[in-house]
């Protein structure tokens, strides 16, 4: 549920910064999407409301709506339909999306608990990424092929190289490694994280680490008019240093700053076109 929080108040308070009046009858449009998080969209949309209703009344918006999305196509309708100015994406939707809405990196924001910074190869018996090829490995994250082997993998393995089973969940993925249904499983930072909380995971090791990825992004949509978006990319970095109640602090926003397509150039290069 923290993660869920984490993201819509990250939402709110990314898009208070502002300040400017909304220039379209039909308001500020905001979409997050988050995918592989933990909870359900329904769970966290009323905490986005609530904030979104926050900013536009202290930036003095006409109108303003925001939806958060755990499924990219769902997110792409709500894109489609609504035309929004921006937007919050995890990485992996980020990179699939950004050619074909033509939105532009205004910033990046880095959020404890949220995970998607970095993968991970898990087993109990398993010691190296040599043993786990050719067995059955459990994920949550094999959705998206391209990302996990151009920029997640970087090269060094392909999930042909595996007997996948992929699964729903986060925990699901665990308990698959934790019950001996599979001999590995790839997994994010956040769920890596969670094992130490997780009866009878003491004896799962990590047995191979991608790099560290770049945190989600922070983009505008060609809908958002430039004297809105200048004035937000002017006043970003400065967000969460004058938020007066704390914030992002309290919802575990690690990092909130100014950012530019060169930020994820690396990525970008590897997830190709």
């Amino acid at each position: 549920m923290r993660q869920f929080v984490g993201v819509v108040v990250l939402a709110a308070v990314v898009f208070s910064a502002l300040g400017a009046r909304a220039q379209s009858d039909s308001g500020v449009g905001i979409v997050v999407l988050k995918e592989h998080g933990v909870g359900s969209p329904a769970l966290a949309q009323p905490y986005l409301d609530r904030f979104v209703a926050m900013a536009a009344e202290e930036n003095d918006w006409v109108s303003a709506s925001g939806r958060y999305f755990t499924s990219r196509p769902a997110a792409e309708a709500f894109i489609q339909a609504q035309k929004p100015h921006y937007g919050i994406f995890s990485l992996a939707a980020f990179l699939a999306l950004k050619e074909k809405y033509h939105f532009e990196v205004i910033g990046q924001v880095a959020v404890s608990l949220v995970g998607g910074r970095q993968y991970a190869l898990i087993s109990k018996t398993a010691t190296s990424l040599a043993e786990c090829k050719g067995n059955p490995l459990a994920s949550d994250h094999v959705d998206d092929p391209r990302f996990i082997e151009r920029v997640v993998a970087a090269g060094q393995f392909k999930l042909a190289d595996f007997k996948l089973e992929p699964t729903q969940r986060p925990l699901q993925t665990i308990k698959k490694v934790l019950s001996d249904e599979v001999l590995c499983a790839l997994v994010d930072d956040a769920q890596v994280a969670e094992l130490s909380h997780i009866e009878g995971a003491d004896g799962v090791r990590t047995v191979w680490k991608s790099a560290e990825l770049p945190p989600m992004a922070v983009v505008a949509f060609p809908s958002a008019p430039t004297a809105e978006r200048k004035k937000f990319q002017d006043k970003l970095d400065d967000v969460c240093d004058h938020n007066e109640h704390g914030v992002c602090g309290e919802v575990g926003i690690v990092s909130l700053h100014l950012a530019s397509a060169a930020d994820y150039g690396a990525v970008l290069m590897a997830y190709g076109k």
